[in-house]
């Protein structure tokens, strides 16, 4: 029924503290942390303990220690804040309904923002994609540029953690796209209605339909669910 209750290591605290700091804004991008010494003193704990806690923040790649300067905490934290998160989907990706009930999630809304926040420039790049993917000669390339494609969606959100969030996860998403592209075209065989179904989405997207470009993006999500989860 119960589990016997541990208490923290020591570091642990520390973490939490730095953690909280972080959380509260006194502690900012770029920020240099006390040293070891002056830590121990202000926390009142060893300086082995300050050492652990600045190991595992590094690790996680909150902090960045410089040679001869001390640490701080990252300017970028992108890449090496989302990578536990790559992992943990990787570990689960045998299933698929979670992976999709995200993409439903973040993608349809992307979609709605990204008619939104539109730019000339954006508009360019996404018909160059769209060029790319009907000149595509096999499904290997057709597969890169569709995740391409999303991508390129989520950047026009101008969402940081949108962004991030399918960076983070770009590993996953690569496989997942490849999967279900094959899956799709071994039940309809038929190239064409992929390549329609991302024409709908962008061109909405060019269009600045908010609305036209989320329905687009959820009727291709659909398109997915049933023929890689309703079997």
């Amino acid at each position: 029924m119960f589990s016997p209750i541990k208490s923290k290591k020591v570091y642990e605290y520390v973490i939490d503290q730095i953690q909280e700091m972080i959380m509260e804004g006194t502690l900012k991008k770029g920020d240099k942390l006390p040293s070891e010494r002056e830590l121990a003193e202000q926390l009142q704990v060893s300086r082995t303990s300050i050492r652990e806690a600045m190991r595992a923040l590094e690790i996680i790649g909150l902090i960045e220690s410089k040679q001869g300067e001390g640490n701080f905490i990252r300017e970028k934290i992108e890449g090496r804040f989302f990578e536990p998160l790559s992992v943990m989907f990787m570990l689960n990706r045998e299933n698929p309904e979670d992976i999709l009930e995200l993409r439903m999630i973040v993608e349809i809304e992307a979609a709605y923002l990204a008619a939104k926040r539109v730019n000339k420039k954006d508009k360019e790049e996404l018909k160059e994609l769209l060029s790319r993917m009907k000149e595509a000669t096999n499904e290997k390339i057709r597969a890169k540029v569709d995740k391409e494609l999303h991508y390129r969606i989520a950047k026009i959100t101008g969402n940081y953690f949108v962004v991030n969030l399918l960076n983070g996860i770009s590993m996953l998403m690569e496989s997942f796209i490849i999967y279900a592209r094959e899956k799709i075209l071994e039940d309809i065989d038929d190239n064409e209605l992929l390549i329609m179904q991302h024409e709908e989405i962008c061109n909405a997207i060019i269009e600045g339909d908010s609305d036209k470009a989320a329905r687009a993006m959820r009727n291709h999500l659909e398109l997915i669910v049933e023929h890689m989860v309703n079997k």
